[in-house]
Formats: C-alpha cells, sequence, structure tokens
C-alpha cells in the first residue's frame, strides 16, 4: 500500500543555507576555466590518465609554480594541497571566508585546504543529456599510494559507475523520475535536462548536502527535490516515468552499522538489496515507465543466474532487458572491494579478506555477475523478458539501445500477417562475409550492428537477401517472395522460416517500422 503523503513529505530534505552563494561560487569556477575542457587541456592526456589511476604528481608538474585561479582550484579541490591565502583569494574573490563557515573550506597553518572534492564534470547530448558544470563529493582518498581508510558516510564522485548509468539511461522527456541512492547528485544533473521533475533520494544526510551544493552550484535546485531515507521508502506515495539507480550493491560480509561504507553496501543479505530496487519497481513506475539499474548479483551453487532474477522481476509484470557484463570469482571480487576501501597493507586486509570468504560460503556463492537492469512497464499480459551475457564491446551510449529494443519488443508483438504486411527498415547495420577467396558464394554472412549493443546475428543467403531489401518501401511478404523466386526457393517455407528471425530482429533493434 502506498504510503500517506504527509509521511513521504516527512523524508524531505531540509537544504540548509549556506555562507557562501553557490551562484557566486558558480561565477568564480567559471571565470578561473575551471571547466572539463580547459582542464584537461592544461593537464594533458597523460598528466589526466594519471589522475584517474590516483596519482597528482604528473598533475602538479604539468602546473609546475603556477598559481593563477585555475591551478588554484586545481591544487586545492582536486590535488589536496594547501594553497596560501592570498592565491585563495583570487581564485575565490570574497569566497574564503564564507566558504570556511560552510565547512568547504579550512585555514590550517596560515593556508587553506578545501575539505571536499570540486571538479569540473561535463558530458554532451551524445553521452546522455548535455551537462556543463561541477560535481561536489568527498576526496578521493589513497591519492599517491597513500593507505587511506574510507570514512563510513564517504560521498563518491562520478565515477566510471556513475558515467556508466549516465550512458545506458534512456534519454527521452519525462514527467518525473526518481535518481534512488543519488551519492553526489551526478545522476540528477542528468536527469534535470529532460525531465520535468526529479526526486534524489539517499540513506547518507551527508551525500544529500553534497548533493545539494552539486545541484544548486550547477543551477538546477530547484528542479530537484532531495529526500533521506532506505530505497523505495522516502517516495512509497509517488510514481515515476523513469527511475534511475546506482545502488549499494556490494555483498559485504555483515557489519556494525558505523563502520559499513554508505556508499557501496548495504545492511541485506547478499544481493537482497539488488533484489528489492528490482522487485519494488513494478508499483512505483507508471504506465510505460523505465527502470534502470546497474547491479551485482550472486551466483549460488545449484541455481542458474537467470532464474535468480527472474524471481525478482516476474512479480512486477515488467519486460525486462538484463545483460551480464562481467563475472568475477569470489577472489577477484573480494580483492577489488577491499582495496577500495582503503585497506590493502593494513592489519585488517586478511582478517577481513577471510572473513568475506566465510560469508560466500556460507551463502554457496560461487561468482558474482555484474550488469545492467533495465525493466519496462509496458502493459504486456505476458511481459518479454530477456536476460543474457553479453560481456562483448558496446559503443556508448547505449540508452538509446534499451529504448530501441523497447520499441522492438512491442512491434515484435504483431502477428505473423501483420509482420509480413510491415514495410522494415535495417537500420544501423553493416553486412561481413567469410570466406575462399575467388568462391563464387561466401561461407559465412555476418550482420552487425555498428552502434549500442553492436549484436551480430548470422545469415544465409536468402535471410541475407531478404534483409538487404528491407528498406522502408516493399512489405515484408512481398520481399520474401521476390528472393525465393530468385533463389528457386518454396516461398511459403521461406515465410515460415524468415518470420521467426524477423521478430527476434526486431526485439534487437535490427529493423524498423
Amino acid at each position: 500500500m502506498p504510503a500517506d503523503p504527509a509521511s513521504a513529505r516527512s523524508t524531505r530534505f531540509a537544504r540548509p543555507p549556506y555562507a557562501a552563494d553557490p551562484r557566486r561560487v558558480a561565477d568564480a569556477l567559471r571565470a578561473a576555466d575551471f571547466t572539463v575542457d580547459r582542464v584537461a587541456g592544461r593537464l594533458g592526456e597523460r598528466a589526466g590518465a594519471a589522475l584517474g589511476r590516483n596519482t597528482t604528481l604528473a598533475a602538479l608538474r604539468a602546473l609546475g609554480g603556477d598559481d593563477d585561479p585555475q591551478a588554484t582550484l586545481l591544487r586545492l579541490f582536486v590535488l589536496q594541497r594547501t594553497v596560501g591565502r592570498a592565491a585563495a583569494e583570487r581564485a575565490l574573490p570574497g569566497l574564503v571566508g564564507p566558504l570556511s563557515a560552510d565547512g568547504v573550506l579550512a585555514e590550517v597553518a596560515g593556508r587553506v585546504a578545501a575539505t571536499v572534492d570540486i571538479r569540473p564534470y561535463g558530458a554532451d547530448e551524445a553521452s546522455g543529456a548535455a551537462v556543463d558544470g561541477w560535481v561536489v563529493a568527498d576526496h578521493v582518498p589513497g591519492l599517491d599510494g597513500r593507505v587511506t581508510r574510507t570514512r563510513p558516510d564517504f560521498v563518491l564522485s562520478a565515477s566510471p559507475a556513475s558515467a556508466t548509468l549516465t550512458q545506458l539511461t534512456i534519454r527521452r522527456p519525462a514527467g518525473r523520475a526518481l535518481d534512488l541512492g543519488t551519492g553526489c547528485g551526478v545522476q540528477s544533473l542528468h536527469l534535470a535536462s529532460h525531465t520535468e521533475r526529479v526526486v534524489a533520494t539517499d540513506l547518507n544526510p551527508r551525500a544529500l548536502r553534497l548533493a545539494d551544493l552539486t545541484l544548486r552550484l550547477n543551477g538546477v535546485a530547484d528542479r530537484v527535490e532531495l529526500r533521506e531515507g532506505s530505497l523505495y521508502e522516502p517516495v512509497a506515495a509517488d510514481r515515476f516515468d523513469l527511475i534511475v539507480s546506482n545502488p549499494p550493491y556490494v555483498m559485504s560480509p555483515p557489519r556494525d552499522p558505523g563502520a559499513r561504507l554508505s556508499y557501496r553496501e548495504g545492511d541485506f543479505l547478499a544481493d537482497e538489496l539488488v533484489a528489492r530496487v528490482v522487485r519494488g519497481a513494478g508499483e512505483m513506475l507508471t504506465e510505460g515507465g523505465t527502470l534502470q539499474v546497474l547491479a551485482n548479483w550472486a551466483h549460488v551453487a545449484g541455481q542458474d543466474w537467470t532464474d535468480r532474477l527472474r524471481e525478482w522481476i516476474e512479480p512486477t509484470g515488467c519486460d525486462a532487458l538484463v545483460l551480464q557484463r562481467e563475472v568475477l570469482d569470489p577472489y577477484e571480487y573480494i580483492e577489488l572491494w577491499l582495496a577500495d576501501a582503503g585497506l590493502v597493507g593494513s592489519e585488517e586486509y586478511a582478517g577481513r579478506y577471510a572473513q568475506w570468504l566465510a560469508y560466500f560460503d556460507g551463502l554457496g556463492i560461487e561468482a558474482v555477475g555484474l550488469g545492467w537492469v533495465s525493466l519496462h512497464r509496458a502493459g504486456h499480459d505476458r511481459p518479454h523478458l530477456q536476460l543474457e551475457d553479453w560481456p562483448h564491446g558496446v559503443v556508448q551510449p547505449v540508452g538509446a539501445a534499451f529504448a530501441a529494443h523497447q520499441r522492438g519488443v512491442a512491434l515484435a508483438r504483431r502477428s505473423d500477417e501483420e509482420l509480413l504486411a510491415t514495410s522494415w527498415r535495417l537500420v544501423g547495420t553493416v553486412q561481413e562475409t567469410y570466406g575462399a577467396p575467388g568462391a563464387a558464394d561466401p561461407e559465412h554472412i555476418v550482420l552487425r550492428q555498428r552502434t549500442g549493443f553492436a549484436r551480430a546475428v548470422a545469415a544465409d543467403t536468402a535471410l541475407a537477401g531478404v534483409l538487404g531489401a528491407c528498406d522502408g518501401d516493399l512489405p515484408l511478404g512481398v520481399i520474401i517472395g521476390a528472393v525465393a523466386q530468385l533463389l528457386e526457393a518454396d516461398a511459403e517455407a521461406l515465410r515460415v522460416e524468415v518470420v521467426g528471425r524477423i521478430r527476434a530482429l526486431v526485439v534487437d533493434g535490427f529493423l524498423v517500422a
């Protein structure tokens, strides 16, 4: 049952007042050319790549002894160095005092330090809704090889995972969107560019505070409502056209709540947190609404992973496309997340490793799947569920491919007669042929998508001939008849053979009507 609206309202995050007007801060950042393109151009590709590996020395070398505002902001917010008060004042005129009062800056032994990470963030339309601004988060831990313990309420900045979610999100106009587990607010920045209203939730009050500053710096705070709480509890009375989530999916052993890293792990057993995100979506989506989630799931002894996820998905009544992108054995998985927690080289490492292995053994977890879950509340009596391994390369962004899959599922529900009467068009596809040099006919014909999921399908001469003629002019039935005549084949038999193949190609986005 939906919660009382008053209950939902009680979860709204009280936006704090700021001594430093975020609009003035944004003006100062912009005036210093503290933007993605200008910073990347100044540091160069190699220093930028080194920063991606948590090494600052190449960037410091690129800056040399410069103390212009852009260099100062880089040292202060990104490279985690202190700067002189005079340099800070030149970069942030009239704002050092107010930002210190807000806890964004601090004075240390006569020098100025940043307590948070503010860095340029940008993405063009092709990568998933245009954004050009800044993201506020906690400092990147473990810079330059330092062993740094990650604080329990740590707020992660824009990351490869968040970039993946922005690229797989369907970017069509929508009324209401939910950013479930907003973190630093980066998904809300994108959602605000193509939806009327956004609700962003998080269990971590610190995340909501930094997300609020992210939204204010980017001038979209009036379009995003922040709410505090777990999973769908803060929005139980609402319904959404689009829900996106990069949830805390890490399957770690139970820990004291004060030690749990809230940005990546909850207090649920194994993959139950992700299961609840998926199971709960059916009631939270409007008709035609979509849920898109980055997820981890357990591979349990004696159970196929697709059966496990079907148990989550089937009760929602939604169509689903699930792509498993990678599978890690327990050792790989544990090592990845112990390193993320800053425990490599610490005295705790071996003990935590053993604890994690025992946890997985007790649950029968043999491996962990990593991938993408997309649900569509299409209202079909028999939902279309497609769950598959897809470790192959894709062409980002794939949001359009998810949208094409939704359209394809609807089109493929036509009867055989309707499919044959439709004039189909082959889109975004190249044909590859393989065979012995000089042979009259190729041994293999492969049709490959140039965008999105970059799927490939093997075709015989007849199917390739039919698809090659699908340019939107002639109905499929007419094309099949012409190809049958050309190949001296039985037209009815070819229709039966081709229609089933065509239906699958429509679902996978090779053909559009």
